[in-house]
């Protein structure tokens, strides 16, 4: 997988580079007899802006498995709620709701679960609850996209910001096409997206399991049971 760097953090990593030089290099001038002090405080900086680095790293990927009616992981992490639940925003009706959280270390990119086209984008200012409460989904800072697939079953995905997230940001809006090896839109810091699925959705993964945003297929639609708006 190729990775570079997502374009949200491409102003972030240029004024963190600028900040550090301006801290580093007078050191290494001014303090000739004392250079392990400088190189102390540039060990430190660099790994600090690897961290950094780390964070709004964005790898393309591409899903390897059959798109028809998949549903696949919209970001890296780890699997934290699996159960039936009523979606009362726009779906309302029961769902299959699979939350993944993401740590500061994932990739904090997210994809398209699904393929088809956007039908619903909207953003929830909110609280910063630590989102991997379960509350966090309604009362946390928040987008909703909904996403109708090539077999007329809604998807719904919503962007859940965290405890010490800052800012959601959102590509999508309705009447653009969804394709699961897009990104949908950046998460920073730690955070969580829920999915909203069909109850006819076959689920492979459980509670605990890792993902891969983009390539870990988490389930299949039943094209044979249509629901619509």
């Amino acid at each position: 997988m190729r990775v570079k760097i997502h374009r949200e953090g491409t102003h972030v990593l240029t004024v963190l580079i600028a900040g550090l030089l301006l801290v580093n290099i007078p050191l290494w001038i001014w303090l000739p007899h004392y250079l392990w002090i400088a190189a102390a405080v540039s060990a430190v900086s660099a790994v600090f802006f690897l961290l950094v680095l780390n964070f709004y790293r964005s790898p393309r990927r591409h899903f390897p498995g059959n798109p028809v009616n998949a549903v696949v992981s919209a970001a890296d992490g780890k699997v934290v709620a699996l159960e039936e639940t009523y979606e009362g925003e726009y779906l309302k009706c029961r769902c299959v709701q699979l939350s993944v959280f993401m740590s500061p270390l994932n990739v904090h990119a997210n994809w398209f679960p699904v393929d088809g086209e956007v039908v619903y984008a909207t953003h929830h200012d909110g609280r910063c609850r630590a989102a991997y409460l379960p509350k966090s989904s309604t009362e946390n800072e928040r987008s909703t996209v909904v996403i109708r697939t090539p077999g007329g079953q809604l998807v719904l995905m919503r962007q859940v910001a965290g405890a010490m997230a800052r800012r959601i940001v959102t590509y999508a809006h309705p009447g653009v096409e969804a394709s699961i090896e897009d990104h949908m839109g950046f998460i920073k810091l730690g955070s969580r997206i829920d999915l909203y699925l069909p109850l006819s959705t076959e689920i492979f993964v459980k509670i605990g399991d890792p993902t891969v945003g983009g390539i870990t297929q988490v389930g299949l639609l039943h094209p044979e049971i249509t629901e619509t708006k």
